[in-house]
């Protein structure tokens, strides 16, 4: 939806840069592979955010091969000044072409800081929409003859690359010669200062002319890029004779370790026994949700129920890991409701079907599943954990939160009118800090046919602003040691060093982390946690 508001804004006049992860391409990549026909009025750029090593997402993928297949420019900033300087650059490509450009980042470039000069704001006005069926009407009669133009741009794209300052020559040692781009060409600077660098902003279309030329003045060419053999194959389809992936991984993010490395197994470099990274003695942070956080309780009580839970993109998606384990797939943003309703339409077991999935998620692309489960009369349970925000990736606002982006009031998202609207058989809020009486609801609605909509009614404890209650606290002589409540993963419960007569060890809560949830006391088998406020006589201290 994002890239088709900036596609109007565009064709309207406005210069637009719409931003996404790589993944979030994926999404887009329908609209963009016609709007790269259709051209535009104002300029469009696509910010696209690699994830190499897969920090905080669901696969490694290299989308400099989206702007290859729809036939696209593609730009490459190597630091934050770059990054600064070529969405202007970018911007003008695009008008000057007729086309959206890409601008690839990758995850270091997205979490660089350095000073940046900034140049005086240039206003440009909105012209506004003009009609043009022939350009912007793609059905087939149009669509042909702008396939055509599509092709004569790439052409002429092809003879900018030769001539823009943005691909430029650092002339050094000529016994090799390094070409590479973004963020690979620090590391590569780094490791290798001396050598000769062909530096790729303007990444595709290649300047394979100025390619070659630089290849006959030096020894040996490497190439040295994060991820697929991108512009490794592109030389050599071009007869440009190099070398890349055999000394560099073609997985993971590429640091000045791994290019050192790389250019020692290509007898470029000698790497002392003791100059490789080593890595630091760090106390071990596994990911996990955050303390009080409404969702524990709904993954606790459907893993004690044995149920199949098909989870989506989001804090929750932490369930699937040790000692919840109670997320059993999750591909994409979205899809937990359409591969539930799959799962239970071919499943032969009695075990119950669920799909989980964020307030935020189910607007983005949770609304067609669940209506395609309806249609097609699936026997599904779904739950929205509504916690009001965009949590996971910083707290912004969505159609739900009743506010926009930008802080203003606005209208707010009923959950429960949409989803009867949508066509659910049952829709029920409940409240996840509850714990006995969620699982109640989470039990009976197994029992009922068709599709049941349940919808949590807690918010986030860090957005829009950190919740903290009273705390509770486990009194040692009480408690058996049975650890029941250490299988919700709370961060706020550890082992502590006291342990019962049977020497089984005792846990003890941080009072600094605790939120006053309360699931842990819902769950404690001898009822030995208590409410700070609430501590029998005597164990106050």
């Amino acid at each position: 939806m994002a890239f088709e508001v900036g596609i109007g804004a565009s064709i309207a006049g406005a210069r637009t840069i719409v931003c996404m992860k790589h993944v979030g391409v994926n999404v887009a990549a329908d609209p963009l592979m016609t709007f790269a026909y259709t051209g535009l009025k104002g300029g469009f750029v696509l910010v696209s955010a690699d994830d190499p090593e897969m920090h905080s997402s669901q696969n490694e993928q290299d989308n400099r091969f989206f702007a290859k297949f729809a036939k696209i420019p593609m730009l490459e900033p190597s630091d934050s000044q770059e990054c600064y300087d070529f969405v202007g650059i970018a911007l003008d490509i695009s008008e000057q072409f007729d086309t959206p450009v890409m601008l690839r980042m990758t995850t270091r470039i997205s979490h660089s800081m350095a000073p940046v000069e900034i140049r005086p704001w240039q206003d440009k006005p909105v012209l506004g929409f003009t009609v043009d069926i022939a350009k912007y009407v793609m059905m087939p009669n149009f669509a042909k003859p702008r396939q055509q133009a599509v092709l004569r741009r790439l052409d002429d794209l092809g003879r900018y690359s030769e001539t823009t300052p943005l691909n430029r020559i650092e002339w050094g040692s000529k016994k090799v010669g390094i070409v590479t781009s973004g963020i690979s060409y620090q590391h590569a600077k780094e490791a290798l200062p001396d050598a000769s660098f062909f530096k790729l902003g303007f990444s595709y279309p290649m300047p394979l002319d100025k390619l070659a030329d630089f290849a006959k003045k030096v020894e040996r060419v490497i190439v040295v890029e994060e991820l697929e053999p991108f512009i490794e194959d592109a030389l050599k389809v071009a007869g440009i004779k190099c070398s890349g992936k055999q000394y560099f991984p073609i997985y993971g993010e590429l640091n000045p370790t791994r290019a050192e490395r790389g250019f020692a197994d290509a007898g470029l470099l000698e790497v002392s026994p003791g100059g490789e990274m080593k890595p630091f003695a760090v106390l071990p942070r596994p990911p996990v949700l955050c303390p009080g956080c409404s969702h524990r309780s709904v993954f606790y009580a459907l893993k004690k129920m044995g149920a199949h839970v098909f989870g989506d993109i989001g804090c929750y998606t932490l369930s699937a890991l040790p000692p919840l384990e109670a997320v059993h797939a999750c591909i994409c943003m979205g899809a937990s409701i359409g591969m539930a309703n799959g799962v239970a339409q071919v499943q032969g077991s009695d075990r119950p079907v669920f799909a989980v999935i964020g307030d935020s998620t189910f607007l983005h692309s949770g609304m067609t599943g669940l209506l395609d489960a309806v249609y097609n009369k699936t026997n599904l349970n779904v739950i929205i954990l509504d916690n009001r925000i965009t949590a996971m990736t910083g707290g912004q606002m969505h159609a739900a939160t009743g506010h926009t982006l930008s802080g203003e009031e606005t209208r707010r998202v009923n959950f429960v009118e949409l989803t009867k609207a949508l066509g659910a058989d049952t829709v029920q809020e409940f409240d996840p800090y509850d714990f006995e009486a969620a699982q109640k609801i989470l039990k009976d609605v197994t029992k009922r046919k068709g599709v049941n909509v349940l919808i949590t009614t807690r918010p986030c404890m860090l957005f829009p602003k950190k919740i903290k209650g009273e705390a509770y606290r486990i009194v040692p002589d009480e408690c058996t040691g049975c650890g029941v409540c250490l299988k919700i993963g709370c961060p706020a419960i550890a082992r502590s060093e006291q342990v019962t007569k049977k020497k089984l060890f005792i846990p003890i809560i941080d009072e600094t982390l605790c939120t006053g949830c309360k699931l842990c006391a819902d769950i404690c088998p001898p009822k030995c946690i208590y409410l700070l406020s609430e501590l029998p006589a005597g164990k106050e201290v």
